[in-house]
């Protein structure tokens, strides 16, 4: 990796980190996991930063970041002793598609002005383009955080056991 792509990595990560660890304050988030929500978000975008910078597609990192954020979100819920929607959702946030989102509604909004149809006719194509990818990183989002959730659905977050050695009865 050449220096200028890992300080794009470590800005990637500290502003993602503030985002996670702002979301978390208004989302209610208990005090003691704020930095767990900051650090699951940092850790998301930052997967996700690497995964792009590596032209894996942005669907396709979005999916693998959310899912991992989805998972490590179960063993932190494990360690801090909360339960893991508290940090996971704040951590997703810096993940939403609000670009896509925002020229998807401006397109719309352009549409009310005939002239501007008749000028540039490509418009619906952009927002058709611009709906469907924030529908698709949407959708991502959801699955990352629904995998983690159905995976471990029988069980609270307090009965998984990732590795240890469960407890012998009647002793």
């Amino acid at each position: 990796m050449t220096e200028p792509l890992i300080l794009h990595i470590l800005l990637d990560f500290g502003l993602a980190f503030v985002v996670g660890f702002c979301w978390g304050i208004l989302f209610g988030s208990p005090k003691s996991v704020l930095w767990v929500a900051g650090l699951l978000g940092a850790l998301g975008h930052s997967l996700r930063f690497v995964m792009l910078q590596a032209d894996l597609g942005l669907i396709s990192a979005t999916m693998i970041s959310s899912i991992t954020i989805g998972l490590i979100g179960i063993y932190c819920a494990q360690k801090v002793h909360h339960p893991p929607v508290v940090f996971t959702m704040p951590a997703f946030i810096t993940m939403i598609p609000g670009l896509y989102a925002y020229r998807t509604m401006l397109g719309c909004i352009k549409l009310t002005d005939p002239t501007i149809l008749q000028r540039n006719p490509g418009i619906i194509g952009e927002i058709g383009y611009n709906l469907m990818l924030t529908m698709s990183l949407l959708f991502t989002l959801a699955i990352g955080i629904s995998i983690a959730a159905l995976l471990f659905r029988s069980k609270s977050v307090r009965e998984i056991n990732f590795g240890k050695k469960p407890k012998k009865e009647g002793k």
